[in-house]
């Protein structure tokens, strides 16, 4: 029992050591891969071409490389020394029979039986060792090989394109020229099979790229009609699914999803026109009955007051749940609307300064996106004296800034008045003459166009509403 007790806390330390070298390589690894996600292309068009390139570069490698040290090398070594081999022979020969005075049938056994063309020079000092090829494998091994073969000097040229090989040993009273078939020496023809290897994987890249972008292309395809679909602009009309059974699962649900949200808008649309049908006559009965009732004028125009109230906020509901998303998208003149703009803040006696950057005109759906200008710089004008209004449109997006010096609203109450039916009770009452819907249609309208709108502090003290929109 002492003992288990004595062992227990060498394990659990082994056991923490281990859970701390596993966690350090588990964050290592998460930095390396963070790392390669940094630089890797974001497209998956890329990355499929990434995913069937690198294996084929990696695979050649290596086999390129376990040829050229098994194979190449292996072969041109012994090539080398069979080659060396006749030459010392040649040498040995040369020694064993000096009466031979011009070794005529050495030279003649050398040339028939060796296919090595040699002549005896006068005993000349060798040439100059020229410059050696950069990675010139026959070089290194032919050099080794006479080294350890024959151990006298020599010189050699290995260098050029030529189909010969000079060899010149120094005897000692001669020097003996061999001159020698490249491909006796070294294996010449490697760079076939570095040509197959690399001509097989092109073709096959021919073949694999443009079956790659087939099958990315549905995808492609249904993005586009997923990112139209989200700003409110038509599907492509020659949008259909496509591709492999997974992308075209994804294109049918897509369209089903689409049916069914269009169906509900068009069911919610409906419902509320009729209900705003149906309460509008009654409302006109009520003022024909204030108009035949007697009564005093007072209570008649607070009546009919309430009425007109009543009719205000139908409008607005049914303006909020219709949403203009019927609309087909257009062409919005931003100038032409920032010219409205200064006829409005003269009338309302407002200051206000306009600023437009890039192309003033912006696809969108034009009526749709009036209101939403208007319900946002409209409840500028209502609670400050100073408006500017700054649009930038460029890099496929539209920001259009409105500052004011108004009351301004406070931070914790900036998200709350995008809801339906909010109205704030201190410091800015927005929209107190309507329901509280003029921001939430606003932020409605903008991102049914695959926008949104925020709100900030004003660097003229007030308020500052930020649309965005791609456009």
């Amino acid at each position: 029992m002492a003992t288990t007790e004595l062992e227990q806390p060498g394990n659990d330390g082994l056991s923490a050591r281990a859970t701390r070298t596993l966690k350090a390589v588990s964050r290592i690894w998460n930095r390396f891969w963070r790392l390669v996600s940094l630089y890797m292309p974001k497209r998956l068009y890329a990355r499929s071409l990434i995913i069937v390139i690198a294996p084929m570069i990696l695979l050649q490698s290596v086999v390129a490389f376990v040829f050229m040290e098994r194979h190449w090398a292996t072969v041109t070594q012994r090539l080398s020394q069979a080659t060396v081999r006749d030459i010392a022979a040649i040498i040995d020969l040369i020694e064993t029979y000096p009466h031979d005075a011009d070794y005529a049938n050495i030279i003649r056994i050398a040339q028939d039986r060796m296919q090595l063309k040699v002549d005896l020079l006068p005993p000349d000092p060798l040439p100059p060792p020229g410059p050696k090829p950069f990675f010139s494998i026959l070089d290194d091994v032919l050099s080794a090989e006479i080294t350890r073969q024959i151990n006298r000097p020599f010189w050699i040229d290995t260098v050029g394109n030529s189909n010969i090989v000079e060899v010149r040993v120094q005897l000692e009273n001669k020097v003996l020229r061999v001159f020698v078939r490249r491909s006796q020496a070294y294996a010449s023809n490697t760079h076939i099979f570095l040509i197959w290897m690399v001509g097989t994987s092109l073709v096959l890249l021919m073949i694999a790229i443009p079956f790659l972008r087939n099958q990315i292309r549905p995808i492609l395809t249904l993005a586009e009609a997923a990112e139209s679909f989200g700003k409110g602009r038509p599907m492509p009309r020659d949008f259909r699914p496509r591709g492999a059974e997974e992308v075209r699962r994804a294109g049918f649900a897509f369209i089903q999803m689409r049916e069914r949200i269009e169906r509900q808008i068009e069911q919610r649309t409906a419902m509320l026109t009729g209900v705003s049908h149906d309460l509008r006559t009654i409302l006109t009965r009520f003022k024909l009955q204030l108009a035949l009732a007697g009564g005093k004028t007072e209570t008649k125009a607070a009546l009919n007051q309430d009425i007109d109230d009543m009719q205000s906020m139908l409008e607005g509901y049914l303006a909020f749940a219709r949403g203009e998303a019927s609309e087909d998208p257009g062409r919005f003149d931003l100038e032409a609307y920032f010219q409205k703009l200064s006829e409005e803040a003269a009338l309302r006696k407002c200051k206000l300064s306009t600023t437009l950057s890039g192309d003033p005109t912006v696809h969108v759906r034009p009526n749709a996106f009036a209101r939403l200008l208007s319900n946002v710089i409209g409840n500028a004008f209502r609670y400050a004296r100073t408006v500017e209004v700054s649009a930038n449109h460029g890099r496929g997006s539209l920001v259009v800034t409105v500052d004011d010096n108004g009351p301004g609203i406070p931070d914790d109450k900036r998200e709350d008045v995008f809801k339906p039916f909010v109205r704030l009770d201190e410091a800015r009452n927005l929209d107190a003459s309507g329901t509280g819907l003029g921001l939430s249609i606003a932020r409605d309208i903008a991102r049914s166009h695959g926008g949104d709108i925020t709100l900030d502090d004003s660097p003229l003290g007030g308020l500052r509403a930020i649309i965005k929109v791609p456009a």
